[in-house]
């Protein structure tokens, strides 16, 4: 990666190295004191400091199903961890007939090198094999409620629209991991009251408007038809009923683009650029980046910045495109954007003002 200065419709930035030695970064959450906790796919949680010294792996994390995509994904912190040292983590987990996505609740120890306190506190079950499309994205609403995406598991014509199955789905949460109050199917028969929305196929991108106050959930598609949603309570997003994109093999999947009863996308991306984390700017580094939000891609190997206009996405500009696959993209405290390069020998860059 280049150190000269970088030209944007709307800022002119350098990319510098933050972090390196990380394998397989996939989540990430800034502390109070500026450092930063980073999850590794294969089941490590570090420590990094503000000046980009990476710890050795923290105490106490479960043990995780890391193989294709599966492995430790996200991490939040939770709105009062300032006071409670409380967090919240996502992974595959291993379960009786295969692997599963679960969400645990745990503390950060005092001297930040181990968990305390690891509950396991939802499984988005069954269990099933393979390893591919657990989701695993989390963010906290106003209200202090968790949003938690979970992958269809690559089950086309299954799990996603199935209402008594967590997988394929947006849920929401309250933080003992129980269905938050006001939830769309609450008694509802037959249909599981943590969900929110549904019909999603792999939703790796997840973020709150700070200026609406919108959710906007990410996914990729397969051949084609990865989205931006903004998705209702209740809505039904359509995988795999509707949709822009193919099988792999070029096949057809969907029945058509859209369909009366189900949630249209915002932004759609035929070809594939498939977009991983999501994260809204807010900072003072970049003003001209205020209020815009940046997808990391993988397929594209770049980031994606899109410009709003309430929740309504009005244009994009591709930064950095074609060089590293991008994993997840997150504000720092300073007002840089950082970036996690989904490798082996993985790194931290941050995007800093040029000039």
């Amino acid at each position: 990666m280049s150190a000269a200065p970088v030209e944007s419709q709307a800022a002119r930035f350098r990319l510098q190295p933050f972090a390196a030695g990380l394998e397989h970064p996939w989540g990430a959450a800034f502390l109070p004191d500026g450092a930063l906790l980073v999850t590794e796919r294969p089941g490590r949680l570090r420590l990094v400091s503000p000046e980009g010294q990476v710890s050795p792996p923290l105490a106490n994390l479960p043990a995780v199903a890391a193989a294709g995509q599966g492995g430790l994904l996200d991490i939040a912190l939770a709105p009062d961890f300032a006071t409670t040292r409380e967090l919240y983590f996502c992974a595959a987990a291993p379960a009786r007939g295969g692997s599963l996505t679960r969400l645990y609740r745990a503390r950060l120890a005092a001297d930040a090198r181990a968990l305390d306190a690891v509950q396991p506190i939802l499984d988005a079950g069954p269990a099933q094999s393979g390893n591919g499309h657990y989701g695993c994205r989390i963010a906290f609403d106003a209200e202090g409620f968790l949003f938690l995406t979970t992958g269809d598991r690559q089950r086309v014509s299954e799990r996603a629209q199935d209402l008594g199955d967590l997988a394929g789905k947006l849920l929401r949460l309250d933080r003992a991991g129980r269905p938050a109050p006001g939830n769309p199917f609450l008694g509802r028969e037959g249909v599981r009251p943590e969900i929110y929305a549904y019909g999603l196929r792999s939703p790796q991108g997840l973020a709150v408007n700070p200026a609406t106050g919108s959710l906007v959930e990410v996914e990729m598609g397969p051949r084609g038809g990865d989205e931006v949603n903004l998705p209702a309570a209740g809505a039904n997003l359509g995988w795999p009923v509707v949709g822009h994109g193919r099988a792999y093999s070029g096949l057809p999947i969907h029945e058509a683009p859209s369909r009366p009863g189900m949630q249209d996308p915002e932004r759609v991306w035929v070809p594939s650029i498939s977009p991983s984390g999501a994260g809204f700017y807010t900072g003072d580094a970049f003003p001209a980046w205020r209020g815009n939000l940046f997808l990391a891609t993988l397929s594209s190997a770049g980031l994606l910045r899109l410009t709003l206009d309430g929740d309504r996405v009005v244009s994009e500009e591709r930064l950095l495109w074609g060089q590293t696959r991008l994993r997840h993209v997150l504000q720092g405290p300073d007002g840089f954007l950082y970036v996690l390069t989904d490798e082996a020998r993985g790194r931290i860059l941050r995007l800093v003002p040029a000039g």
